[in-house]
């Protein structure tokens, strides 16, 4: 009699873990998240050409006037949330340095046709008046953009 029992313990407990078995089997499994996939490789970068004469760097760049006159010289970039340009910080006035302040023009005040070379300049559409009665700008404060048409949007403040 005590053979029996162990006989049906045993039996029933293979069809439990059989059972259970194949419960998992027909369960859907977790997929292993990219990065639990050391094996696989990331896809590659886009690439894109840009010829050596069809876009430049403008940081440091010369800012002049249509009337050719010296407006200084762009030093920083300023973009929205969305890494839209909106602006250009340009270091304004002074002599070497010495008595320049930065000021904010709209990005759409700038022309870049006469770029082709480092050294050429980028035309401001303001006169030198205009630049001077800007206000300065200064970091972590609100940005005053001296638009050439007054057609500038402000920055959204979400």
């Amino acid at each position: 009699m005590r053979s029996a029992r162990w006989l049906i313990s045993v039996v029933v407990a293979l069809v439990a873990a059989t059972g259970d078995a194949a419960r998992a089997d027909n369960e859907p499994q977790p997929t292993p998240s990219p990065a639990a996939r050391p094996n696989e490789e990331a896809p590659p970068p886009s690439v894109t050409i840009i010829g050596p004469r069809e876009a430049h760097g403008v940081l440091g760049r010369d800012v002049r006037s249509p009337t050719n006159e010296d407006m200084g010289h762009i030093v920083d970039v300023i973009v929205d949330r969305t890494g839209t340009v909106r602006a250009a910080v340009i270091d304004f006035g002074g002599f070497l340095g010495v008595g320049s302040r930065k000021i904010v023009v709209d990005w759409n005040a700038l022309h870049f046709g006469r770029v082709a070379e480092k050294g050429d300049s980028i035309t401001l559409e303001l006169t030198k008046a205009q630049v001077a009665a800007a206000p300065e700008y200064k970091e972590d404060t609100p940005i005053v953009v001296l638009g050439a048409a007054g057609s500038l949007q402000p920055l959204d403040d979400h």
